[in-house]
């Protein structure tokens, strides 16, 4: 049998999230980049060999999506995005959070809280992140593994694709006013 909890946060609850992270930042920007990266990723590798509710797992994939995206050399990350994503994993270098991680059920509820936050300031990023992955795959399927597929590629097919659908739009049983 399993329940459903629901968690609400107070804007309070909130600040002091955000102050954890601004704390965690500050003690990160003494860490190289390299080092707050493999740090995050141990964590994630930590909650994949832990026995992890579903809530706390869903996130850590999207986490993963994050990290992956700062290390792929076809996604191109542009440098503000890059900094942004590796500040926003700076709270995962703390060896001590809120929750012990060796709690059972509940040990990694500050990560996914925090995860949460992140997620939703990167979403965006995370959002085209994953468009252009699925481009990716559609393209390696459609033309083999030697597709030259990167950033600019996806871009140029993102806008053609606006292109196409605003035609579409425009022609879709609106009356014109001039004729062409």
């Amino acid at each position: 049998m399993s329940i459903e909890i629901s968690l609400t946060l107070s804007d309070s609850d909130l600040a002091h999230f955000k102050e954890l992270m601004n704390a965690a930042i500050e003690k990160a920007k003494a860490l190289p980049e390299a080092e707050v990266i493999e740090k995050a990723n141990e964590l994630c590798s930590e909650m994949e060999s832990a026995d992890v509710p579903d809530f706390v797992s869903a996130r850590m994939a999207s986490l993963k999506k994050l990290i992956s995206a700062i290390g792929d050399e076809e996604w191109q990350t542009p440098a503000d995005e890059r900094t942004e994503i590796v500040t926003s994993l700076a709270y995962f270098c703390e060896p001590h959070d809120l929750v012990p991680d060796n709690i059972p059920g509940l040990g990694y509820l500050d990560d996914a809280i925090m995860i949460e936050l992140v997620l939703q300031d990167l979403s965006l990023d995370l959002e085209a992140y994953e468009s252009f992955c699925s481009f990716r795959s559609a393209e390696e399927k459609r033309r083999g593994a030697e597709a030259n597929v990167d950033r600019e590629s996806w871009l140029e097919s993102e806008r053609t694709e606006l292109r196409s659908n605003l035609r579409r739009r425009k022609s879709g049983g609106r009356r014109r006013l001039f004729s062409r």
